[in-house]
C-alpha cells in the first residue's frame, strides 16, 4: 500500500514538474528575435496620384505603442509596450490632399517591450505568439476628412479607416490622426485608436500578482516620415 502511494506521489510530482516546464516554455521561455530590420511594403505604382511625393516612416524617429490598465499586486498599474520597428509608405499630392494614399503599416511584434522582461516574454509567447505571427499590420482602406492643398507647418486632423491584423485575426478599425508637413521632405504626426482584446482573441495568462487586466487597449503611432525622392 505504501509503495503504491509512493509511486502515485512520484507520478503526480512528475506531472506537476512537466506541466510547469511546459507552462514556462509556453509563457516565459525564450522568444524568437526579429527576423531583420523593419521595411515598408511598397505602395502600388498606380496607387499614387500624379505628382505625388512618396514618404517612408523612419523607424529611428517613430514609435508604435499600446497602453492597457491592470491591477498589479493589488494596485492600479498601466502597462505600456512600445517599439520603433514600424514601417509604411505615404503618397501625398501637395495640391490635392484628398488624393493621399497610405500603404500598409507594419510593426514587428517581436520587438515590443514593456518595463518587465517577464511581461515581454508573456506578451510575445502567449498573447501575440510572435514566433508564428511576427508582424502586426494595418491596411488602410479610406482616408476621411482630408482635403485641400498642403501648407508647411499646418496641423491637419483626419481619420484613416482600415483593417487591423493581430496574429490571425483581422478587424476593421478607425485611427484618429494629426499630421503636418515639417518641410517638403518630412512629415510628422500621430495616430490612435481603441480596440477590445476579445475581438482579437488576446487572452491574458494567469500570472501571480496580476489581476483585472482591462478589456480595452489603446494603440498609438507617433511617426516621422521622410521623402524617398531626391
Amino acid at each position: 500500500m505504501k509503495r503504491t502511494i509512493a509511486i502515485g506521489v512520484v507520478v503526480v510530482l512528475a506531472l506537476l514538474i512537466g506541466g510547469g516546464v511546459l507552462l514556462y516554455q509556453r509563457v516565459l521561455g525564450d522568444t524568437a528575435p526579429a527576423s531583420g530590420p523593419i521595411s515598408a511594403v511598397p505602395l502600388a505604382p498606380e496607387g499614387a496620384a500624379p505628382g505625388s511625393l512618396v514618404f517612408q516612416i523612419v523607424p529611428e524617429k517613430s514609435e508604435a505603442r499600446f497602453t492597457i490598465p491592470e491591477v498589479l499586486r493589488g494596485k492600479p498599474n498601466t502597462v505600456v509596450g512600445k517599439s520603433n520597428q514600424v514601417a509604411g509608405e505615404i503618397a501625398v499630392a501637395p495640391n490635392d490632399l484628398a488624393a493621399t494614399k497610405v500603404g500598409v503599416i507594419r510593426i514587428d511584434a517581436r520587438t515590443l517591450e514593456t518595463d518587465s522582461a517577464q511581461r515581454n516574454r508573456a506578451i510575445r509567447n502567449f498573447i501575440l505568439n510572435t514566433n508564428t505571427y511576427e508582424y502586426i499590420s494595418f491596411t488602410p482602406k479610406e482616408i476621411r476628412q482630408l482635403g485641400g492643398a498642403a501648407e508647411q507647418g499646418k496641423t491637419l486632423t483626419f481619420q484613416i479607416a482600415g483593417d487591423l491584423t493581430i496574429r490571425d485575426v483581422t478587424r476593421p478599425v478607425v485611427f484618429d490622426v494629426t499630421a503636418q508637413a515639417d518641410s517638403t521632405s518630412q512629415l510628422s504626426g500621430a495616430a490612435s485608436t481603441m480596440i477590445n482584446r476579445s475581438d482579437y482573441n488576446l487572452s491574458i495568462p494567469s500570472v501571480p500578482f496580476v489581476a483585472n487586466v482591462e478589456e480595452q487597449v489603446k494603440l498609438e503611432l507617433v511617426f516621422v516620415a521622410a521623402t524617398t525622392q531626391g
